[in-house]
């Protein structure tokens, strides 16, 4: 589990296609100094097994399900992404429970800044649609945010200065893909109206 507050953005070394799958190799000097082998990690919000740990170098498989359902197949080496590791069982949860299992992906409308922030609309699939709400939590490229606006094939979030700076979605522009992670709780509330009909 993860709380969508990013560690550090380390830098893609590798991704190295395997058929249908991949292994994706990365430059992490803060999150690799003690991560070890079958650690969790969060990149780009897309949770991954560490399984080569070589210095600050950190290697991941991810199966064809991850590279069909994220952004993770489009990576290319010099890429930031955005690292985070488990969180521990007496930490703080600073942003919301985030799983790492991306239901999707959207991609960046537009951004308007502000003052001191920037509004930034994304592209909300159909079936993800029901399951964001305004007000509501959502993990973008797994950085933990507060839904601003919702509307018919897109939502809306509002950047602080803060994580401009400190995760990926300072730099993405119009056009780029992002992983998309809904509210947990909205997902077993859908699935129970669901099954219950």
């Amino acid at each position: 589990m993860f709380t969508g507050i990013v560690e550090e953005q380390g830098e893609v070394v590798a991704l190295e296609r395997r058929g249908d799958s991949a292994v994706l190799t990365v430059s992490a000097p803060h999150v690799g100094a003690d991560a070890s082998h079958g650690a969790s990690i969060a990149v780009n919000g897309v949770c991954l097994t560490v399984v080569a740990h070589d210095g600050d170098r950190l290697g991941f498989d991810v199966m064809g399900e991850t590279l069909d359902r994220s952004a993770l197949g489009a990576l290319r080496p010099g890429d930031r992404v955005d690292l985070e590791r488990a969180v521990r069982a007496d930490a703080r949860l600073d942003g919301h429970v985030v799983q790492g299992h991306v239901d999707g992906t959207g991609r960046v409308l537009s951004r308007t800044p502000g003052e001191n922030w920037e509004t930034v609309r994304f592209t909300l699939p159909a079936d993800l649609s029901a399951l964001v709400a305004e007000k509501g939590a959502i993990a973008v490229d797994g950085v933990s945010l507060t839904v601003a606006a919702v509307g018919p094939g897109w939502f809306e979030v509002g950047l602080i200065p803060e994580t401009l700076r400190a995760t990926v979605l300072g730099s993405r522009q119009p056009g780029d893909a992002v992983n998309l992670e809904t509210d947990v709780l909205a997902k077993y509330v859908a699935r129970l109206m669901e099954v219950a009909r």
